[in-house]
């Protein structure tokens, strides 16, 4: 029911498209901007290629990160993130995390989900491109990733814990928690910078967890 309610707000945010040309991604977006394809065949038996163009690199917090859709090229239709934009047979589903897409799925109608694929100049596609041409390389950039962001939350949630019970009216209530783990200033910014770039490779996956890259974020 909920997300039934969520995607009804969503789709209320579409607005319609100027028929504006998709524009070709280039090196420099490569931080900044994810472009995912989605080819579908039409009831009438024409192929068509959807296209979902998100420039990620805006201010999210503002509210103008939009996912823009683009039928054979040009502007069907936008919405603000999170994102439903209806297309045959069902709705493609965009979200973000802090450090990129977690989401870009073609849900049918029927409630099957299918991740739209990376354009192949996009970080996401050179990272699918690694994927398939070394796949144990690949692999093991996952498991570091997972085990990056296990390792940071098992130092900063201490540090955390031990910050919130450190006033005397909740110390006096709770006892004060001493981390086991006290990093230096520098210790911990390197760590944030870990954490980062785990959950970065991750989102070039449309790899999402609430614990581990929602605590990162």
């Amino acid at each position: 029911m909920i997300r039934e309610w969520w995607r009804g707000r969503a789709l209320r945010r579409v607005e319609p498209g100027d028929g504006r040309p998709l524009k070709r991604f280039r090196w420099w977006q490569l931080p900044s901007r994810a472009l995912f394809h989605l080819p579908l065949t039409l009831p009438d038996g024409r192929q068509e290629v959807y296209s979902v163009d998100v420039k990620h690199g805006q201010n999210q917090s503002s509210g103008n990160v939009k996912a823009r859709l683009y039928l054979g090229g040009r502007l069907h239709s936008q919405s603000r993130i999170p994102a439903v934009l209806p297309v045959p047979g069902g709705v493609v589903e965009v979200r973000m995390s802090g450090f990129g897409l977690k989401r870009c799925h073609y849900v049918t109608d029927d409630g099957a989900e299918y991740q739209l694929t990376p354009d192949p100049a996009s970080a996401e596609g050179r990272r699918a491109r690694l994927d398939r041409s070394h796949p144990t390389l690949s692999r093991c950039l996952a498991a570091l990733s997972v085990l990056v962001l296990v390792a940071a939350l098992a130092v900063l949630v201490p540090q955390l814990v031990e910050q919130l019970t450190a006033p005397p009216p909740i110390a006096e209530h709770t006892g004060r928690f001493h981390s086991p783990v006290d990093l230096t200033k520098w210790g911990n910014i390197a760590v944030g910078i870990a954490t980062a770039v785990a959950s970065t490779e991750r989102a070039l996956r449309l790899r999402y967890s609430r614990l581990l890259d929602g605590g990162a974020g």
